[in-house]
């Protein structure tokens, strides 16, 4: 799958959003290294620390599918029931997240906007100095 194909399945996973608290969509399209995608989005809560965000959303359902091995995510977002226009970058947490499981130099975080741009970054660029499972030897 392409970045752009992979880009429009992010914007359509920002459609199944549950954001009645900061009203900001978000969607991702996790692809396996096999070709399968998984869709997530952002599923908030009255309590705020129990909410998820969009790109965890879609890792734990490829986990629990038994998928381990991963190229590539794309992050889309922007205020509810309005285009994004602007880069949705993943938070801190979901940063760690993908580094438990992703390879620094060859996963690729692409995020998308929706006049068709597209700025493609590998992990570490994201998430210089990590801490990963290596690091509890």
């Amino acid at each position: 799958m392409d970045d752009k194909s992979l880009v429009a399945a992010a914007f359509e996973a920002r459609t199944h959003a549950y954001t009645p608290y900061s009203h900001w969509a978000v969607g991702a399209a996790l692809l396996c290294s096999d070709g399968t995608v998984y869709r997530g989005c952002n599923i908030e809560n009255a309590a705020y620390t129990p909410s998820n965000c969009a790109e965890r959303t879609a890792f734990f359902h490829a986990i629990y599918d038994g998928h381990r091995d991963f190229a590539a995510i794309a992050v889309v977002g922007g205020p509810e029931g309005r285009e994004a226009t602007d880069y949705c970058a993943p938070c801190g947490v979901c940063r760690q997240v993908m580094r438990e499981f992703c390879s620094l130099d060859d996963f690729r975080i692409v995020l998308g906007k929706s006049d068709g741009e597209m700025r493609t970054y590998t992990l570490r660029e994201l998430l210089p100095e990590s801490f990963g499972p290596e690091n509890l030897a």
